[in-house]
């Protein structure tokens, strides 16, 4: 088969399309024909070095979500068939022509869905209702901020919470990105380029913030959280070692809490899909959620998609097609 292979750490020019050995499916895995492959910003770490594949996945193929048709079964799998168009969440080894993964990572993709938009959604879907909705125990009509709302995981949460009946609020870098937010859901953005989101928020504060920014963020996030009120982290771009004062956390009564997905067991894989499949497919098929696709590329033209993913430009996800 041809992959999107790293011929080494480094810069987008590093992505190759080469031949690659074609995997066989065992056990409880299906093999899927890959046909669109979703981009996160952690396959940018990982391609620069900083986030290393997890141990039995293929080190130098990058890629956490795909769609495409099941074309084979393991013996012991039991709801899928061959034919089944499916989308699915991976470890990694995403941007090739077929994948292997266990079934009780994939999801049936919803009828009116395109390739590219269904493989837009697992890795937003699975990280958003994990961290928000789970750890952070986002309620109908309390307030939710999301740091980044022109994200992929930006536009998940801000769809996902305001159909579930809450307020949303997002920082952005730009008057045209909160617009787009504004457009998707939320109730109004700040631009952190312009104004200060702990001045702005001092005195409604807020009850969630989904943050991926760490660093300096993490006591501003800290001073504006409502009594109650619950900080999850799911990544930390601007640092992770960080001071805080822990006597407003104990006196406001906070949870401080964060996770990351790639890296957790099969079987809570296979329940956050289950979880899915029952509180998210539903909205998906209401139409009160929508994958948001900026642009796609050709496999043979990943470095140029990871230099667009890069510029953070933009709104939305970007996708590998074929």
């Amino acid at each position: 088969m041809k992959a999107v292979v790293m011929s080494s750490y480094g810069g987008p020019e590093v992505l190759q399309l080469k031949e690659f050995e074609t995997p066989k499916a065992t056990g409880d895995e299906v093999l899927i024909e890959v046909k669109a492959a979703g981009l996160n910003r952690s396959d940018i770490f990982q391609r620069q070095g900083n986030y290393p594949a997890p141990a039995g996945v293929p080190a130098d193929i990058l890629g956490l979500e795909i769609s495409g048709v099941v074309v084979e079964c393991g013996p012991e799998v039991l709801n899928f068939k061959v034919g089944d168009k499916v989308c699915a969440l991976l470890a990694g080894g995403g941007y090739a022509e077929f994948v292997c993964v266990r079934e009780g990572q994939c999801l049936e993709i919803p009828a009116d869905l395109s390739y590219a938009e269904a493989a837009s959604l697992p890795e937003t879907v699975f990280t958003v209702w994990s961290n928000v909705f789970q750890r952070g125990a986002l309620k109908p009509h309390e307030t939710l901020l999301i740091h980044g709302g022109n994200s992929g995981i930006g536009i998940t949460g801000i769809q996902l919470a305001h159909a579930l009946g809450s307020r949303v609020i997002v920082t952005v870098g730009s008057d045209e990105k909160g617009q787009n937010c504004i457009d998707l859901g939320a109730d109004f953005y700040i631009n952190y380029k312009k104004q200060d989101f702990e001045r702005e928020l001092q005195q409604e504060g807020v009850d969630v913030i989904l943050d991926m920014i760490g660093g300096d963020y993490l006591q501003k996030n800290v001073n504006i959280l409502k009594p109650e009120g619950r900080l999850v982290h799911i990544n930390a771009v601007s640092g992770s070692h960080v001071d805080l004062d822990l006597w407003k956390m104990m006196v406001m009564r906070l949870t401080i809490t964060g996770s990351t997905l790639r890296n957790r067991a099969y079987e809570f894989k296979k329940y956050l899909t289950a979880e899915v499949k029952k509180n998210v497919w539903p909205l998906l098929e209401s139409k009160k959620f929508r994958p948001i696709i900026y642009q796609t590329f050709p496999f043979k033209e990943a470095a140029q998609a990871h230099k667009l993913l890069e510029n953070g430009a933009h709104t939305g996800k970007i996708v590998l097609v074929r």
